[in-house]
């Protein structure tokens, strides 16, 4: 057998052992079949260090090394306690990583404005040679490669958003911030192929979702609803007054002619009118739910108190503007709030607070977070805890957040380890278990968009799902081991074994220990008798036990295994 074709079926055999121990997670649901352990300290079921594994497994992604010890150390709830509360947590680690993207520290409207979308700068070409808006343009040579540096420049400089992502996730001290990030991230769900410029998703990401994480949720839905991304993503930006509807103007005109006795003014011409996209997500995916009992009344005097919320140049980097003309001011009914004719932009800034404060949205943001941080099917009367903080705190994130993470059924067996990962978990997780550095080079977000979760890359408004069967068919399950595998041979940028100090004393254990060692660092020390053997060396076709794995090998196995796909 060549060199060249040995490494290759090592490579495949291993995959396969892989493949076979998640085949056999699927059976039990990936939970180790060991003993479960006494309860330990206030009625949690989990040990001290199992504890540790899961704040950090779920209020952040995943421990790196020595993580474990330092919660153990400082205790987990204060550990979550300091997590709740960002501002106080020391982030130089970030701090000193963010000028490796200078997208991060930059003006983004100013770079909306200074890369814009083709058909701007054409307009903008015209203009400059004293054109007609609408005048043919011939391009010169040095017009086609003036365009063509300004797009590459402009294409790179917007495409560092992944980069910038996985960058923060893997080395921020503020880990619960950017798990909330991801997770409202998806919530206010907005799609990459459907923006006003370049610039506007590092903005969402940046300036709207990520301050806003573990504050008021009426904060963070009124900086989602005031954001360029969402207005142009379910086209609230061009929804008007309907043709039949008097607008603010109009409405004020007739009033004064009716109080002076005198004929109603002719009303102007105006184009195509109501537009009910965000109004009906505002309700469905946002705020009540699909069973949050709004009617079909209800999202369209949404979206009609919602007019004339527009941008102004929106693909030149233009923000936020209420343009009266086009906003309806006759008189609208919310769930069962009346709102009064006669007004402007506090029209949706009312509609705003009614949805934030209905019960419904408490217990549809509440049931959300149990399912993100507790299980698939999380227990009723969790969320109906966290629903009643949520209320009484005034919509109080990390409030909520902290009724859900301090809670025994948090700290239960049939909690731990039974989330599946999604694709943006699993990939910063293997690099902060082995230590790894920042990618600039791309390749590990790409790594998560070939799992399957483009970074906003989600058509529909419902944001990427939060329970594990989706992520785990079987071509899918491929594609993560041999991410793994390939992150254990380290084929990522800023991974290497090199990195990960307990590697330098494993390396010269006998085999028996390394599988130990492996198992306690990557996989929290308990893992089902099947894995174990599997990481002990598969057996060869004639059953005679083949030779230990690298290190290297074994290594990326454990990060193949079903423990290591759950968190």
């Amino acid at each position: 057998m060549s060199s060249s074709v040995r490494p290759r079926l090592a490579y495949t055999a291993t995959a396969a052992v892989c493949l076979a121990m998640l085949g056999c997670a699927s059976a039990n649901g990936g939970a180790p079949e060991d003993a479960s352990p006494a309860p330990a300290r206030g009625g949690r079921e989990l040990s001290a260090e199992q504890q540790a594994w899961q704040a950090l497994s779920r209020a952040a992604f995943g421990p790196r090394p020595g993580d474990v010890a330092h919660v153990e150390a400082v205790g987990v709830d204060r550990w979550i306690d300091a997590q709740l509360h960002p501002a106080g947590v020391n982030d130089a680690a970030w701090e000193r990583i963010a000028p490796l993207f200078p997208v991060e520290g930059a003006d983004l409207a100013r770079l909306a404005h200074d890369y814009p979308p083709q058909n701007v700068w054409l307009q903008r070409l015209r203009r400059a040679r004293g054109l007609p808006d609408t005048a043919q343009l011939v391009l010169t040579a040095q017009d086609s490669a003036e365009w063509k540096t300004l797009d590459a420049t402009g294409n790179r400089l917007a495409g560092e958003l992944g980069p910038v992502r996985v960058a923060r996730a893997l080395v921020t001290d503020r880990q619960l911030q950017e798990v909330m990030t991801d997770f409202w991230e998806n919530h206010f769900s907005v799609f990459s192929g459907k923006m006003p410029n370049r610039f506007a998703l590092a903005a969402y990401d940046r300036d709207v979702i990520r301050p806003r994480a573990l504050g008021r949720f009426r904060d963070l839905l009124g900086a989602v609803a005031h954001s360029p991304a969402m207005l142009w993503y379910l086209d609230g930006y061009q929804s008007r007054v309907a043709p039949e509807r008097m607008s603010l103007p109009e409405w004020r005109a007739d009033s004064a002619a009716r109080a002076a006795r005198r004929p109603p003014p002719r009303r102007g011409r105006r184009g195509a009118g109501l537009n009910e996209n965000y109004g009906r997500e505002l309700l469905e995916l946002h705020t009540l739910g699909v069973d949050g009992g709004y009617t079909q009344q209800d999202v369209g005097d949404v979206a009609r108190a919602l007019t004339g919320w527009t941008l102004a140049t929106p693909q030149e980097g233009g923000g936020f503007v209420f343009r009266p003309e086009l906003h309806d001011a006759e008189p609208k009914l919310v769930l069962g709030r009346r709102l009064p004719p006669g007004r402007g932009v506090e029209d949706g800034e009312e509609v705003l607070d009614v949805v934030a404060q209905h019960p419904s949205t408490a217990r549809f943001i509440a049931r959300k977070l149990c399912v993100r941080f507790v299980g698939d099917a999380p227990p009723p009367a969790l969320v109906a805890r966290a629903a009643a903080t949520f209320r009484s705190s005034d919509g109080d994130v990390a409030a909520t957040l902290g009724t859900i993470l301090h809670s025994p059924e948090f700290y239960s067996r049939q909690t731990y380890r039974a989330k599946v990962k999604t694709p943006f978990e699993l990939v910063v997780s293997g690099l902060r278990a082995l230590n790894a550095t920042p990618d600039t080079t791309g390749r590990s977000a790409a790594q998560v968009a070939r799992l399957g979760e483009p970074f906003f890359g989600r058509l529909t408004p419902d944001g990427w799902p939060e329970t594990g069967e989706p992520w785990l068919a079987s071509g899918s399950l491929l594609d993560r081991v041999n991410f793994g595998l390939q992150l254990g041979a380290g084929r990522f940028p800023g991974a290497s074994l090199d990195r990960w100090s307990p590697g330098w004393t494993l390396a010269f254990e006998q085999p028996s220990r390394q599988v130990d060692g492996v198992v306690r660092l990557l996989l929290g020390g308990d893992v089902a008798p099947a894995t174990r053997a599997q990481l002990l060396g598969p057996a060869a076709p004639d059953s005679v036990r083949a030779a230990p794995l690298p290190l290297a090998s074994l290594v990326g196995l454990a990060l193949g295994t079903p423990e290591f796909q759950r968190r």
